[in-house]
């Protein structure tokens, strides 16, 4: 890889990212090792990988299947490998490629797409970590579990608990805890009462699924991730703050 100054950019903004999110875990009173930064890598080419992997960062999402698998081939190379989280919406006949390349999956949005990769992961005798996508603005343009009106729709929270109750059971699958995509908004405070909903139900679900780990939260983008840190996000999915705009 050439130097570049738009790879030497990606450094600079890497260490302000790391920043903000130690500033936003120590108001929290947190820990910032206990937060995961995921740099969302999506139309970004292998080089711009490398760089980030020479600023010290290992976790990359990816939205496409078609698009992570060249890209993560490109990089077999790297002295040390990166891990690969699915961030995007996960189409069924791409499950078993997904299987194959991520390190966690934290899209999956329904009990079919479960069934379909524990199948994979059965035949590929791998036991796939995954995060389940919640819906919590019941946005029709967004994937994921809808759950209208929170915990307290109790109909609605008893077909999501069915359903999440199959998912846990699945036994190629390991269930970690729980992603979601709150609305585009130019206020992060905005998104704040979609964080503490997300929070508000793993709470609730590791109360009633203690067999479960419900250990993370995946919630928090480039503009709003110190919101979702004060709410208790474990996983934050950055990309325009790392690689620039796209």
């Amino acid at each position: 890889m050439k130097p570049d100054s738009s790879f030497q950019d990606i450094a600079t903004r890497l260490a302000h990212v790391h920043e903000r999110m130690t500033v936003a875990a120590h108001r929290a009173a947190r820990h910032p090792a206990d937060i995961m930064l995921v740099a969302v890598s999506k139309t970004h080419s292998p080089d711009h990988v490398r760089a980030a992997v020479a600023a010290g960062t290992y976790t990359f999402g990816e939205n496409r299947v078609q698009e992570a698998a060249p890209k993560i081939a490109a990089l077999h190379d790297l002295p040390r490998r990166p891990r690969w989280h699915m961030i995007g919406h996960l189409q069924r006949n791409k499950a078993r490629l997904a299987v194959e390349l991520f390190d966690l999956i934290q899209s999956v949005d329904s009990l079919r797409l479960a069934e379909t990769l524990n199948q994979h992961a059965h035949e590929l005798g791998r036991r796939v970590p995954i995060l389940l996508q919640i819906n919590v603005s019941g946005e029709a343009s967004k994937e994921g579990f809808v759950l209208p009106g929170g915990i307290a729709n109790h109909a609605a929270y008893a077909q999501l608990l069915s359903e999440i109750e199959q998912i846990a059971a699945l036994p190629q699958l390991e269930v970690r805890g729980l992603m979601t995509i709150p609305p585009l908004t130019d206020d992060p405070e905005e998104s704040r009462p979609y964080f503490r909903l997300l929070r508000e139900l793993r709470a609730d679900l590791a109360r009633r699924l203690p067999q479960t780990r419900w250990n993370d939260l995946s919630m928090g983008m480039s503009d709003d991730f110190e919101v979702a840190i004060s709410e208790e996000a474990t996983i934050i999915r950055v990309g325009r703050a790392i690689f620039g705009e796209r």
